[in-house]
């Protein structure tokens, strides 16, 4: 048998979006049995995201009470199904899940009829990662880079490709890369902190903007180059003189929180500048000025990303011995719902600057 964790509903019938929480519920299922191509993988870590506080109170589309938790893990590969090419090099591996399906490797959006389909907690797919088995087609694996934890591995899958795609595949080499200056609105989450890696790696210049100058100082003493409060007035001339010698505007902005986003970009960006918008948390609608058409400001919504962009993520995470942030790591056992659920607080009160990530099942010799 395993253990798996769901969201219940309240008196047995769902709630009204936005006015629920759904309390979490320890369910034992039957330990599942790799078919075809699948691989048997024993789930060791897993990490929160917004979407997971989103699906408790009924805020994300498909919300299912059938389907377990989380859509970040890593964990040991322990068996394989018969149609598992090269079946004995996956044993003891430990393996990143992937964390969605249906996209393969346009650079435009998914290909399946269906769309993009994320783990966790939703009718769209029927697995999640917090459960202490899962099956997972083999080719929707990638081995955990070495020199990440447990812990830093199970951080990575969401939040890094979601990061990859906003600065790599939609800001640009010539804007993303060595030499440019890129700014990270609202660092302290996950994928912010993510692109921050990415961008220093790159050799770019990477400023941030935050309301809290704990998690600037925090930025910088990670690589960031300078930051300021957006509450400050007029913090966009502040973050301007900031910038290099010889840089008069930033190449590309990575923006989470929508709001006056276009706006700001037509002070801070250079002519034919980049906004890439991974996220619109502060307001649904982001008006689009005549002043950013006449700077021709590009402006690209991005999404999580493809499974390509997964791999070709992971491999640069290796190379340069990247780790994600890390706010918060909780060892505990599955049955624990109310430690678990003080992690969903921290995610409810946005305290962290990092991933939130609780451990069930230690691999054997893994790092801690």
């Amino acid at each position: 048998m395993s253990k798996a964790i769901y969201i219940s509903p309240i008196d047995g019938k769902p709630g009204k979006p936005g006015q629920v929480y759904y309390p979490l519920s320890l369910r034992t299922v039957p330990k599942p049995s790799p078919q075809g191509g699948e691989l048997l993988v024993k789930m060791i870590a897993a990490a929160l995201n917004h979407r997971d506080v989103f699906l408790r109170q009924h805020l994300y589309p498909g919300v299912t009470f059938d389907v377990p938790l989380l859509a970040d893990g890593v964990g040991i590969v322990v068996g394989a199904g018969p149609d598992v090419p090269n079946a004995d090099k996956w044993q003891g591996k430990r393996v990143i899940l992937s964390p969605g399906t249906g996209w393969k490797d346009s650079p435009d959006g998914p290909e399946e009829a269906t769309g993009y389909r994320i783990l966790g907690g939703t009718k769209f797919l029927d697995k999640g990662t917090l459960q202490e088995y899962v099956t997972m087609e083999y080719s929707e694996v990638e081995e955990a880079p070495e020199h990440l934890s447990d812990a830093e591995a199970a951080a990575l899958p969401l939040t890094g490709l979601t990061g990859w795609r906003a600065l790599i595949s939609k800001a640009g080499e010539r804007n993303s890369g060595k030499g440019a200056a890129v700014l990270v609105t609202g660092i302290g989450g996950g994928v912010a902190l993510m692109v921050l890696r990415f961008a220093v790696a790159r050799g770019a210049h990477v400023f941030v903007t935050s309301s809290s100058q704990e998690k600037i100082q925090k930025a910088i003493e990670l690589g960031a180059a300078g930051g300021v409060s957006y509450k400050e007035e007029g913090w966009e001339k502040k973050l301007l003189g900031m910038l290099p010698a010889g840089k008069k505007n930033f190449d590309a902005i990575i923006d989470g929180a929508g709001g006056d986003s276009v706006e700001k970009s037509v002070k801070l960006l250079k002519a034919g500048g980049v906004l890439s918008v991974y996220g619109m948390t502060v307001s649904p609608k982001m008006p689009f000025t005549m002043a950013a058409v006449l700077k021709n400001i590009d402006v690209r919504g991005s999404t999580m990303g493809s499974r390509k962009e997964f791999k070709d993520m992971i491999e640069f995470v290796n190379a340069q011995k990247i780790r994600p942030v890390i706010s918060r790591v909780l060892q505990t056992e599955l049955d624990d719902l109310s430690a678990i659920d003080g992690l969903f607080e921290d995610m409810k009160n946005g305290s962290q600057f990092g991933k939130l990530v609780i451990e069930f099942g230690k691999a054997a010799g893994s790092k801690l």
